[in-house]
């Protein structure tokens, strides 16, 4: 399954409420499984962000639906990206001409 690393920023509605968030970790890891994803870690982090996120997703779409689920309850905004192992990496540049 394809891999993604996801950084999250509290909205102002989410930091308000900052004593629920460690229960909504624990629904979108249960909405992300549900979907047939797999988390592979979560991070709370010191920095520009407050979260992130490393899971695998069925496809790009599956892991677009979720990060807009998580956006549209308000609470945080997302950052994903499509990340590649050293080993997908090197068979991508073999490809080269």
């Amino acid at each position: 399954m394809p891999t993604f690393i996801s950084l999250y920023k509290l909205t102002d509605q989410g930091i308000r409420d900052i004593k629920g968030a460690p229960g909504r970790v624990e629904d979108a890891i249960k909405g992300a499984e549900a979907m047939g994803a797999k988390v592979i870690g979560f991070y709370s982090v010191m920095g520009e962000y407050d979260y992130v996120a490393i899971g695998e997703f069925p496809s790009d779409e599956h892991a677009t639906t979720f990060a807009m689920a998580l956006g549209s309850s308000g609470n945080v905004r997302t950052t994903t990206f499509r990340a590649f192992s050293k080993e997908e990496f090197s068979e991508m540049v073999k490809k080269l001409p």
